[in-house]
């Protein structure tokens, strides 16, 4: 700790950071452009200037960058001499010589950090009356929007872009005062983090182009708290809502999970929700004939369906834990379903098991950024985990670090650390089915089959324990020594593995890997879907052995079969029950093949509580009321569809009428998941007497929202489920129930900047700790086990074995149905290596059919370098799902 005097009082302060850092960690503001706090500082819009004085008797003192000063012990400073206020105002007065006089029409307008600070720092008179410097704009893709006159040139895009998020198709070009940010020539993004810049820029100058298609200004939006949905990392996102519309997806800070940045998919990937093709409505289904009904006709029908019969349940990992439990209390835990596949279920319930064991710790994602050696097996993070990935890249920057301390350079000193590293980085092993895109930062990456990845992996655990290698040809023997010796050696190493590859033996190698290290060690296992963790810990049939029951009925949640089993498994399970009742929010072949549909809510329209794969257990609130816009409409969530269902058929009172009760009756009765009721505050929370507005303070227009059913403003929706209201008329601001908070304002502070007035300490954590519950920490841990290698695959020249390939925006259910990412999903194709192309004889584009089991999948091929021999890659979520376990034939098409 260090004793600051700013303006003649003392504060005590974390020496180790600079004084910017320091000072609007207590709150006291200084004007910024260049700082952030996950890119450190490099001084070069001279925004923080502040007067710094020699000793309490010195009165001329001298200006200096806060961002670039340490907050050394005895430190005395002014933030209101009159020097200092006037270098800043001149600052800003320079920076807006050339900035165009767009506010009313910058989308940026009303949460620009150029505007706060502008105002903070008390200019507002232009003197400046000459032509202005102008650019050309570039199109970036289908999620940026570029104007690059409004740039400031404070450098944090390129920054971000390359240095942060690995990116190098974007850069600084030109000098002087016509510098230019963006791609050497107009193209989209390569980044998959690229969306980030809308929030990195101080300005307008990268602006959300998906929501410029329905634009509005930020105080118009309603917002909620909640989780991201697109894959099981378990970000924190703030969805803003006009109209009855998802306007747009904002980053919400959460210090251990995704902090301030999010990935590409789950930034742009929400437009599934506004579709109109969606069931917003009860429906009758017989083949392509729809009917919409009632509520009630729908309730009575399915009663009628169901009553006195035996109904199968299927669930879904991509549902709510309340949800599921819904189902589950409705046809009985003997008849319930998780709606995952045998081999899925079977690998997300290792997964968990593996966490539960004994001297494993599984690091939340901030924590995987500080350790110094990382070993990836069978994970193409960038397109299973993304966010992973960003955090990984992280990782690799620590040996920079290192050598920066060695020389006493703070690490906040971003440019001088970048020298003193060069191109040193922390060993990082990738071993993959493909190459990936973390291998600009790998020390080593090897390309091989999922049977010959557990093997390896299996011989690292032997390496590290000192035992003999077995079964390997000397170069893998020497590999897998490299990376034992480089693992025992940090001070922190990490083992990173998933269920991707669809191979159990590889998660269990990593595990054996985490063991054999000790205690230092990291373990961190990702899974397919947002819920997945969550029914792995909440257990239940899967999807085979639920088939093969006998059933009248069935209902299916939030679940579309055909993407788990292949379809002629499915269409046979589907054909055995009279009834097939399907609760959804999208259009899928399952809710096409449904008798009656009734109209679940998405994340935007619903409550619940899901479990990342780190085991953190988060809740999600409902954005807005679709039925204060449309009264027609009837979308409820599915445990309050289910629940009626169930007092309709067992002839009992409803007992739940809130969230709170459902997650009352989760906690009684399933004890793995008793620590969800700590995961948020009750209904009843309030802040001085108030629920939290998730409008604010300025939200416009409500009257005419509704005018074309009635000039008459109505009451707003009553949230009985929370202690959120559909309105401003509520508290806004920091709080101890970080969980929830919907969106970041403070007085002065309406950019993305304000995070840094609801944390700790400035980059660090909430105030009053960060979102969720980590489910792990509190369940007992199982004993420490052994796991055995698995044996060589033979190889069969007459045969070949898919390999699953993801792509982070084509393998996922609801990106595929979301117009701005149409434009970034690649042609479904087979992928071939080298090797096989040649055995084959075929070239890049040639159709190949393969025959796996009943199904026949003919695809173009792409021809790729790195691929095992006897393998083809399977675009997983863009071809008809089949087994991977068995070897398929291949027919070279004309």
């Amino acid at each position: 700790m260090a004793t600051i005097h700013v303006d003649g009082k003392s504060y005590e302060v974390n020496g180790s950071e600079n004084l910017l850092q320091a000072c609007l960690s207590l709150g006291i503001d200084i004007p910024y452009f260049c700082w952030h706090p996950s890119l450190g500082s490099v001084g070069s819009c001279r925004q923080c200037a502040v007067t710094q004085y020699a000793n309490p008797e010195d009165t001329r003192g001298r200006l200096v960058m806060s961002c670039m000063t340490p907050a050394a012990d005895n430190t005395y400073i002014s933030i209101e001499d009159k020097e200092a206020k006037d270098f800043r105002e001149s600052i800003v007065e320079f920076l807006m010589t050339n900035h165009p006089h767009d506010c009313p029409v910058c989308e940026e307008g009303g949460h620009c950090h150029l505007q706060d600070m502008t105002v903070m720092t008390g200019h507002d008179r232009r003197r400046y009356r000459f032509t202005k410097r102008t650019h050309y704009n570039q199109e970036l893709g289908s999620f940026i929007a570029h104007e690059m006159n409004r740039c400031i040139a404070c450098y944090r895009c390129v920054r971000y872009y390359n240095d942060y998020a690995g990116g190098t198709d974007f850069g600084v070009y030109a000098n002087a005062s016509r510098v230019y940010f963006g791609r050497p020539e107009s193209g989209t993004l390569e980044s998959e983090f690229s969306g980030n810049l809308t929030e990195v820029c101080p300005t307008g100058v990268f602006t959300d182009k998906t929501h410029s298609e329905r634009y509005n200004r930020k105080w118009d939006m309603q917002y909620a708290p909640s989780v991201c949905q697109g894959c099981s990392s378990g970000c924190n996102i703030s969805p803003g809502e006009r109209y009855g519309e998802l306007r747009r997806v904002e980053n919400r800070f959460n210090g251990e999970v995704n902090q301030y940045f999010l990935c590409d998919k789950g930034r742009f990937g929400a437009g599934y929700v506004n579709r109109e093709d969606r069931p917003r409505q009860p429906q009758f289904r017989k083949g392509a004939d729809v009917q919409t009904v009632s509520v009630d006709t729908a309730l009575d029908t399915v009663i009628a369906n169901v009553q006195g019969k035996k109904v199968l349940g299927i669930g879904s990992p991509r549902a709510s834990l309340e949800s599921n439990y819904a189902l589950r209390a409705l046809v009985g835990q003997d008849n319930y379903s998780t709606g995952m596949s045998q081999k899925e279920q079977s690998l997300v319930e290792l997964a968990a098991s593996i966490m539960q064991t004994e001297g494993i710790y599984n690091p939340n994602m901030r924590e995987i950024e500080s350790y110094d050696a990382v070993l990836i097996l069978g994970e193409d993070l960038t397109q299973t985990a993304p966010r992973m990935a960003l955090s990984v890249r992280q990782a690799a920057k620590n040996k920079a670090k290192e050598m920066a301390a060695e020389r006493r350079t703070q690490e906040w000193l971003a440019e001088p650390v970048k020298r003193i590293g060069q191109d040193a980085k922390s060993p990082i092993y990738i071993l993959a089915a493909t190459q990936t895109r973390l291998a600009d930062v790998a020390t080593g990456e090897v390309v091989a089959s999922p049977n010959d990845i557990a093997r390896l992996g299996f011989a690292v655990a032997a390496a590290v324990k000192g035992e003999s290698i077995l079964g390997l040809d000397e170069d893998a023997k020497a590999f897998a020594q490299t990376i034992a010796d480089t693992l025992k050696a940090a001070k922190k190493p990490l083992i990173i593995s998933g269920t991707s590859l669809q191979d159990a033996a590889i998660m269990e190698a990593a595990a054996q890997v985490a063991q054999n290290l000790g205690a230092n060690a990291g373990l961190s296992l990702t899974v397919p879907e947002v819920n997945s963790m969550g029914l792995a810990l909440f257990g239940g049939l899967s999807l085979e052995q639920a088939f093969a029951q006998e059933y009248e009925s069935i209902i299916i949640v939030e679940n579309d079969l055909f993407r788990r089993l292949p379809a002629t498994q499915v269409q046979a399970a589907l054909a055995k029950a009279q009834n097939v009742i399907v609760l959804d929010h999208s259009e899928t072949a399952t809710v096409q093949a449904a008798d009656v549909v009734l109209s679940a809510a998405s994340f935007a329209e619903g409550d619940g509580t899901v479990v990342s794969q780190e085991g953190r257990a988060q809740r999600f609130y409902q954005i807005y009321d679709p039925s204060y816009y449309k009264p027609e409409l009837a979308i409820k969530e599915s445990w309050r569809w289910l629940h009626a269902i169930e007092t309709g058929v067992k002839g009992k009172a409803i007992s739940w009428t809130l969230l709170d009760d459902v997650i009352e009756s989760v906690v009684n009765n399933v004890p793995a998941l008793e620590a969800i009721q700590d995961v948020a505050p009750d209904a009843g929370y309030r802040v001085h007497g108030l629920k939290i507005a998730r409008e604010p303070r300025r939200y416009s227009g409500r009257t005419a929202m509704r005018a074309p059913l009635n000039v008459h403003e109505p009451k707003q929706p009553v949230d009985v489920d929370s202690a959120l209201t559909f309105s401003m008329e509520g508290y806004v601001g920091p709080q101890k129930a970080a969980s929830l908070v919907p969106f970041a304002w403070a007085p002065g502070w309406n950019s993305p900047q304000s995070w840094n007035k609801y944390q700790d300490e400035v980059g660090g954590h909430l105030k009053g700790g960060d979102a969720g519950v980590r489910l792990f920490d509190r369940l007992p841990k199982r004993p420490t086990r052994s796991y055995v290698a698995p044996t060589a695959l033979v190889a069969n020249p007459d045969s070949f074995r898919l390999v699953p390939m993801h792509h982070i925006f084509a393998s996922g259910e609801f990106t595929v149905k979301t117009p701005a990412m149409e434009s970034r999903i690649p042609e479904a194709m087979f992928a071939v290596g080298e090797q096989d192309a040649a055995r084959l004889n075929v070239q890049d584009g040639q159709k190949i059919t393969v025959k796996a089991g009943e199904t026949t999948i003919s695809l173009p091929v792409q021809v790729i370098e790195y691929l095992p021999t006897g393998y083809i890659g399977y675009p997983v979520g863009q071809a008809p799902t089949v087994s991977l376990a068995e070897p398929v034939s291949v027919a070279v098409g004309v």
